[in-house]
């Protein structure tokens, strides 16, 4: 498999989260994730207007998409960029029918643990098969994440989702779902999963920052199991967590 082009450094990376009202969703987890890809690829710190920018921009929608960037600027310093936008209802923690259709695609070793804004590996993926979401696999048939959420397999009651090995992003909502679930007594794993693995499932699903938990419908066009107990009690609980009061 070829190397995949690298991403644009100069373009700068970022953070997606949910608003609920007129509130950014986990704030301070993603300003953390942030601040740590910051020092690492640049050197920097989060400037310190990061959060003001994000809560100003947080405080129109009721329900909403925040997007926060940071970049170098010609000063040899970071710009940020905050933007929201009202997002439906039937987005944010979708019931079956509105959940992914995954599609895969090769991917080498992964995107990595930084949320680029140089993303053209999942917008060539996605214009390529519109209405599909982009499942990353490795050289070795590996399933690592989809391209906008973490990745988890229920089956006999117990959970797996791919480590945090530096090949995929360490999501927020991703981190939430194993703390729940484990709060709930499930068992969860972090292991290897192939695409016969998800196929064989009992339950598929996605967590990101603003779906949350999002079933996972189908996987290359075929249908993937109907989201059950696992996937409804870990959505009902995160819900819970980041609706059911301003954060």
């Amino acid at each position: 498999m070829s190397a995949l082009r690298q991403p644009d450094p100069s373009r700068g990376i970022f953070e997606t989260m949910l608003v609920h009202a007129g509130l950014p969703v986990e704030l301070d987890a993603h300003l953390g994730r942030l601040g740590a890809s910051l020092r690492e690829l640049y050197g920097l710190p989060l400037p310190s207007s990061a959060e003001t920018s994000a809560r100003d921009a947080a405080a129109e929608p009721a329900l909403g998409r925040l997007r926060l960037t940071v970049a170098p600027n010609a000063e040899g310093g970071l710009a940020v960029e905050a933007a929201a936008r009202a997002v439906e209802s039937e987005a944010v923690f979708p019931a079956w029918e509105h959940g992914a259709a995954l599609r895969s695609i090769p991917a080498g070793n992964g995107l990595g643990p930084h949320k680029w804004v140089d993303r053209a590996l999942l917008r060539e993926a996605e214009e390529a098969e519109p209405g599909t979401v982009p499942l990353l696999v490795d050289g070795d048939g590996v399933a690592l994440e989809a391209g906008r959420a973490n990745l988890f397999a229920a089956r006999g009651g117990v959970l797996v989702t791919p480590p945090a090995d530096g090949r995929i992003l360490p999501g927020i909502a991703r981190a939430r779902t194993i703390e729940l679930a484990r709060e709930a007594g499930i068992e969860v794993r972090e292991g290897l999963l192939s695409l016969d693995d998800l196929r064989d499932a009992d339950e598929v699903f996605l967590t990101g920052s603003v779906r949350g938990i999002e079933p996972a419908r189908s996987l290359d066009g075929a249908p993937l199991p109907r989201s059950g107990e696992v996937t409804g009690r870990l959505a009902g609980a995160l819900r819970r967590l980041w609706l059911s009061a301003p954060s």
